[in-house]
């Protein structure tokens, strides 16, 4: 690190500066530093004033400087931060508020004032909400679309050159500082270090004499960590980024984060892991990188791991999230916000979002509905279903639904496991379980019309994209048979489930079965649940026809044969327009839409070879 850098930066900052203040920042003896500003003052860097005690910038130290000045800042803010759900189900990370103020532009904030304006946020979860600060900050939005599937490396390979040949701030956006500590000139690569005591899982670094980080540890005791920002030099960056790079491209990393690489550099193991992927190269040493450990104050640098911490720091989310979904449990339960606790995301459903709480010793669960499902379910005809089947004490234990807004809170079962479509055990009890409900003779006044949810799915689609698949025409003309040779047989209409697949289906410690999630049921064909359990559990031709064994507890007659395969068929069909829609609203589900797609050509062959001449 240029020192005579470092004491003309002091100076710019305050001219007022003394010695020991030089000293401390420094990290050097004071006797280091006479030295080094009579060093300065002959090179005619700087000026001392006899009279006032004050040092001035000289112009050569000013030019000096200029090589050092902080080119702009990268603000990585893409990840969905699922240790603040429910806060980030609506609310990205880095913009929720401490103290009244976003963390974010806490951030943009102490970057202007250190004159650096030239600021990129990297987004993805939510990006939209970023929007605004544009206009307000003047500030450019990168999208990264791996967002949702890797970790920062990825982020800092998506935004890579933002970094070439420019010296750049890497912040996080969900980072606080209490004091600024940007600079309008950095003299060294650094990264931000609290001291932390005890045991902890933090990334703990250790330093030489002149402060270079030597290597990186995942955890470790009474050590100082990697906490906070960065800074990327042009010559660390020229170094490092090309590591990255190659990293990014070797299979494996896709959860790293961009520290990994820099660690695997400093304990010397990066040359072997591209090696295996077949990637030869040249890696920087640790003494190539400079980059220096940026030792902060305690109480200076805050990333908050959890709303629980967060909740500790600022007295206001204790009892005043602004989250609908904390007011409502609030309410339901008559309770103050900061009673709700071990709060965490629990897996995505594909149409809602839901978290796992703790009240009192006892665990529930709060499901709400995700982006543009009021256009796909109807909450009202949901209740009404619960409501209905009640008495067969078949569901989950439903503390509260509301039929308006889809919020629905009911309990968790400690120990509960779902049932395995792989385990035929497990396939019998689930078709008794179906065969209670489709033998309740229990009604509701709502159908499930396949036919009229496939023609509704199809028109969102085309609203949204014209072509579908290259062979739809084809494939919807074969639906349109299918169905008309449903209306033939005339079927019966129970009260069925529409989505009995088995992780829908919960088997408690007690052996006990409860059957959950009744967003799509109504008065339909009882063996349309059968259908859409074989095609959920992504069953062959021959664990299909198992599976109808079992529910039926006998060989299936032609009728039951043509209805059972049809709905495959037409279920695969609907699923596969409803994954696409869902997919133009941001949510993406792989695979699925294809595997759906066959099922509804598979099968329709299935019923033109083998079944229609046995009716």
């Amino acid at each position: 690190m240029d020192r005579y850098g470092l004491i003309c930066r002091g100076i710019y900052d305050r001219p007022d500066i003394t010695q020991r203040q030089l000293a401390q920042e420094l990290d050097v003896s004071l006797g280091t530093i006479n030295s080094l500003i009579k060093e300065c003052i002959a090179d005619g860097l700087i000026s001392f004033r006899q009279e006032d005690g004050r040092y001035g910038l000289l112009d050569k130290g000013r030019e000096l400087l200029e090589r050092y000045r902080v080119d702009g800042a990268v603000i990585i803010a893409a990840g969905f931060g699922s240790r603040f759900v429910p806060l980030t189900f609506e609310t990205p990370k880095g913009l929720l508020e401490v103290f009244g103020e976003r963390m974010i532009e806490r951030q943009i904030k102490q970057l202007h004032e250190a004159d650096i304006t030239d600021i990129t946020i990297v987004v993805g979860y939510l990006k939209e909400k970023f929007e605004y600060l544009i206009d307000k900050y003047q500030v450019k939005l990168l999208y990264n679309p791996e967002y949702s599937c890797k970790n920062t490396l990825a982020t800092v390979y998506q935004a890579r050159k933002l970094f070439q040949g420019r010296n750049m701030y890497l912040l996080s956006s969900d980072n606080w500082m209490r004091n600024n500590m940007y600079r309008t000139y950095e003299c060294g690569a650094w990264y931000s270090s609290v001291y932390m005591k005890g045991e902890t899982s933090e990334w703990c670094l250790s330093y030489n004499k002149k402060g270079l980080i030597s290597s990186v540890d995942i955890g470790g005791r009474d050590a100082w960590v990697m906490y906070g920002p960065a800074y990327f030099s042009a010559e660390f960056s020229d170094r490092f980024l090309p590591v990255l790079e190659a990293y990014y491209r070797t299979p494996g990393t896709e959860q790293f984060y961009w520290e990994h690489v820099f660690m695997d550099i400093l304990n010397g193991e990066a040359d072997h892991r591209l090696k295996e992927a077949g990637i030869t190269m040249d890696i920087p040493g640790s003494a190539q990188l400079d980059i220096y450990v940026n030792r902060q104050p305690e109480d200076q640098v805050y990333e908050f791991e959890n709303l629980e911490e967060l909740r500790l720091f600022d007295q206001k989310y204790q009892n005043h999230s602004d989250n609908e979904a904390m007011e409502l449990v609030s309410s339901v339960f008559n309770i103050e916000e900061s009673e709700i606790q071990n709060i965490r995301c629990l897996k995505s459903g594909m149409t809602n979002k839901s978290f796992l709480f703790e009240i009192r010793g006892e665990h529930y669960i709060c499901r709400i509905p995700g982006p543009g499902t009021e256009m796909l379910i109807n909450r009202r005809e949901e209740k009404c279903v619960y409501d209905t089947v009640a008495p067969l004490d078949i569901t989950e234990h439903v503390i509260y639904f509301n039929g308006d807004t889809g919020y629905k809170i009911s309990r968790y079962y400690e120990g509960v496991r779902n049932a395995c479509a792989d385990n035929w055990e497990d396939m019998e009890k689930c078709m008794a379980l179906v065969h209670i409900l489709h033998d309740s003779k229990l009604e509701v006044p709502h159908s499930f019309d396949i036919k009229e949810r496939i023609d509704f799915y199809e028109k969102l689609c085309q609203n949204h994209c014209e072509a579908l698949f290259e062979d739809y025409a084809m494939v919807r003309g074969w639906m349109n048979t299918l169905l008309d040779g449903l209306d033939q047989l005339g079927r019966p209409q129970v009260l069925s489930h529409l989505d009995s697949n088995v992780d829908n289906i919960l088997i408690l410690p007690d052996g006990t079965l409860r059957l959950i999630d009744w967003e799509y049921a109504g008065m339909c064909d009882p063996i349309v649940d059968i259908s859409m359990c074989a095609i959920y559990s992504y069953y062959n031709e021959e664990d299909a026809d198992r599976l109808l064994r079992v529910y039926l507890g006998r060989e299936p007659e032609p009728q039951e044969e043509y209805a059972y395969y049809a709905y495959m068929a037409l279920g695969g069909f609907l699923w596969s327009l409803w994954a696409v829609y869902k997919s133009m609203l941001g949510e993406e589900f792989g695979e699925y839409t294809i595997i759906m797609y066959r099922y509804a050509k598979n099968y329709y062959r299935k019923i033109e070879k083998d079944i229609l001449r046995k009716l």
